[in-house]
This record gives structure tokens, sequence and C-alpha cells, in this order.
């Protein structure tokens, strides 16, 4: 597969799983959102839904600092890829996937735990 379906799945998965946690935030809140299933793989625990869109706004913020490692946080996270999988997807070799996901993963913990 390329290159641009695996991107666009994971960022698609990101996507469908942060609308889902702020919708399910707003009817928490009495908001008239129209409540969406998701298959049950999808579905995420109502006290896990705060910490998806806070780290959606990390992610975003990441994007901005350094795109490979919010791809490679896509990639593995939202879309279940390996390392070896993610460095063929971003065309990089596997040690620098590893380098990339444990500076974001440490940069993402660090981004969370101010909040």
């Amino acid at each position: 597969m390329s290159q641009h379906f695996y991107a666009l799945a994971a960022k698609i998965m990101r996507d469908i799983l942060v609308d889902y946690a702020r919708q399910r935030d707003q009817l928490k809140r009495g908001g008239g959102a129209a409540f969406v299933e998701l298959d049950e793989a999808a579905v995420i625990a109502s006290d896990r839904t705060a910490e998806l869109v806070a780290l959606n706004d990390a992610l975003q913020e990441l994007a901005r600092r350094d795109p490979r490692q919010c791809q490679v946080v896509e990639l593995r996270y939202f879309g279940g890829l390996s390392v070896e999988e993610t460095a063929e997807v971003l065309k990089v070799a596997p040690i620098t996937i590893a380098r990339d996901w444990n500076m974001a993963k440490a940069w993402l913990q660090r981004e969370l735990r101010k909040q």
C-alpha cells in the first residue's frame, strides 16, 4: 500500500476518535449534538475522552514543531503500524522511527502533564 493511504487512514482514525470524544464530552454537558455509534473497536471509555482531546491538542503542537514525529505517532498510535511498517511508509530507517517515536512520546507526556 502507498504511504499516502496509511497516512490518510491514521489521520482519519485520529479525527474520528477526537470528534467522538468531543461529542461525548459535549453530550455530558447537555449539548444537543447527535450521538454517532462507532464500531466497538473504536469506542472510547467515557473517562478517556478528555485525555484524547488533550492528546489531539498536543499532537497539533507537535506537528508544528516536528511534522515527521507527529506522523510517526499517528501511524503507530492511531494506525496501529509497527516500527518497521512506519519506516516503510515514511521511507526512512527503522532506527529513525524508533528515535522519533521515543522523542515524541517523551514530549507528549511532558505536554500532557502540564494540563
